[in-house]
Parts: structure tokens; sequence; C-alpha cells
């Protein structure tokens, strides 16, 4: 709140050297050169795919189990989303299922890290296809020692309210590929261009950036509280019918979502839990598959099934956790 007064009090708040500063340093944590900072995680998709050259004709891939922004990003370039399936273990992109739906036209390949385990990167890098990478769930997390983020053509991370790392709104587009950032920095101003061309109001002002500064100072003891909610939710869910996050693998897991597998239905378990003073509910409100009308995608069809979202947050007291385990234990165990 002192970082966000102070900007608030300069009088100075729109985009400038707070903005700038935060974009150093968020390219510093991804080992990466200064980002671009816009005004959400699907802005930055939007800029990312315009800056890879995608437009109407060409085909995106991206995974039916996850949140309705990569479709929206897809549609404003023109091209057309084609969907693939997820692994209902990981909840992340097959990579053999993407190979399937591979065609002349595929320009790229939209992977989520969903809830904060990064997905097979080695897989998909396999295949050829440049990669954006969707760190809004996984910003901190790595993969084969490396950040997330760092792996593909560009790179997009989310700072809405309920993600690790918050201005309340606001995003990030990155790449390793200087150009590509310098030709969508251009782009996300509209005005006061000697030669136009279509643009857009994408900015992010200076005190949310100082917001996500102090954020980006707190990251590791945030990240460190919800791995240890975690663990202790392993140890105490055990032996229950469930099934639990993965992890390993060279993969590190950093909990935006504590996201278990019931054998039920798991809109069921959640009414039930909140009964018992206990929200917990699907993590995705609908396939992308359903949306769209498809069929063929039973990975994610289990996902939204089975999969259910418990309370993870750095926040979460001591009192609420254990509210959190013994309501689950009596619902399911």
């Amino acid at each position: 709140m002192r970082a966000v007064a102070r900007v608030v009090a300069s009088g100075a708040l729109a985009q400038g050297a707070e903005v700038a500063g935060f974009e150093a340093e968020v390219g510093e944590c991804l080992g990466l050169p200064p980002g671009l900072a816009v005004s959400s995680g699907t802005a930055a998709l939007h800029l990312a795919l315009l800056g890879l050259g995608i437009g109407p004709g060409d085909e995106v891939i991206l995974p039916s189990y996850v949140c309705v922004a990569p479709l929206h990003a897809v549609q404003y370039v023109g091209a057309t989303a084609r969907l693939a399936d997820v692994d209902p273990a990981t909840y992340n992109l097959d990579p053999a299922d993407v190979r399937r739906r591979l065609t002349r036209r595929t320009r790229a390949v939209i992977v989520p890290h969903q809830f904060g385990l990064p997905a097979d990167l080695e897989g998909l890098l396999a295949l050829g296809i440049p990669l954006i990478e969707d760190c809004a769930q996984a910003f901190g997390a790595r993969y084969r020692g490396r950040p997330v983020g760092a792996f593909g053509s560009a790179s997009i991370v989310s700072f809405y309210a309920t993600k690790l790392l918050t201005t309340g709104e606001g995003g990030m587009l990155l790449s390793r590929d200087p150009r590509l950032v310098a030709r969508m920095r251009d782009r996300r101003e509209y005005d006061e261009r000697r030669q136009h061309r279509m643009r857009f109001n994408y900015k992010l002002t200076d005190f949310q950036a100082a917001l996500g500064r102090s954020q980006l100072r707190r990251l590791p003891a945030m990240l460190s509280r919800r791995a240890a909610i975690a663990a202790r939710y392993r140890r105490q869910w055990a032996d229950l019918p469930i099934t639990l996050p993965p992890s390993g693998a060279g993969r590190s897991h950093v909990y935006h979502r504590f996201v278990i597998g019931v054998p039920t239905a798991a809109t069921a378990a959640s009414r039930r839990l909140a009964g018992l003073g206990v929200t917990a509910r699907p993590p995705v409100f609908r396939p992308l598959h359903l949306t769209l009308g498809l069929d063929g995608f039973p990975g994610a069809a289990h996902a939204f099934r089975h999969g259910l979202s418990v309370p993870v947050y750095p926040a979460l007291t001591p009192r609420e956790e254990t509210l959190v385990t013994r309501a689950l234990q009596r619902v399911l165990g």
C-alpha cells in the first residue's frame, strides 16, 4: 500500500518509470530481456500472436481444459483455434494429442502451465512449432532447472487479482527475441504516431506497476507459503480416495491452485464442502470444446468432471487450513 500511495502522491500515474522498472525485474526473473507490461494477460496473448505474425488463415493449437482467454486472443487476430486434449493426471497439454491435430496451417501452440505445474515442454518443443508459454498460473515455477517462460518463442504472464503475483489487473509479454517485443511495444499505445496502423490502448499504470514490484519482492515467501500448505495437505490426505497434484520429473509446482481429483462429481463435492464452510470449486468454468460444441476430448472431460480446487493461498490462516483439511476428510474420507 505504501508503494502505491507513493506513486499516487507523486501525481505521475500513467505508464512511466515504475512500469519500466517492473518490466526489467520480471524479465530478470525469467532470464529474459525486459518484458512489455500491458493491461491484462489476454492483451499479452493477443500481442504475442501478432508478434509471431499470426492472422487469418492460420491455426493455433490450445487446450480445451483452460479458461476462455486464449480462445479470445486467437479470435482477436482472426486465426482459427484448434483444440487439443489434456493429460487428466497433470491437466496440461498432451503432446501426443497436439501432434495428431497439427496441420500445414498450424503456426503456434499456446501452452498454459496449468495450476502452477509446468507442462511437458520437452515433448511440445519436439513438435517444431513455435510455443507461446502461458505462465499466468506458474510464474516462478521451473522446468529442468530453468524458469518457465524461458523456453517458448514468446511467453506471457498475468497479474490478475487471483494470480501468484498481482497488480489488480495486468499482464506482460516477454520474448528472447527483442525485435518481437519492440514491434509490439509500438502497438501498445495508439496515439501520437506519424504513421497510422492499428494499435491498442493496452498500457499498465505506474501505481499498478508499483504494486507489482512490491509483490515481486515478496514472491519467494508467498510461493514458500503455498508449498508448505500443499505439503501438509499431501500428508493429511494421503489415505483419502483422491488424486493429489503431480510433481517431480524435473518440474517444480508453485501451486497457484491445489487441484485434486475426486471420485465423485466435483460439483457434488463442492456443494458438500460449502455446507461445511469451505469454498472449493472446479478450477475451469467450462472446457472450450463444450463452449464450441465439439467432442473427442476425454482428458478434458474427465478433468472437468473430477477436478476440484481447494484453498491454498498464502493468506490462509492455520485455523482456516485446519478447517479445509477436516472438511475434506469428512466429505471424502
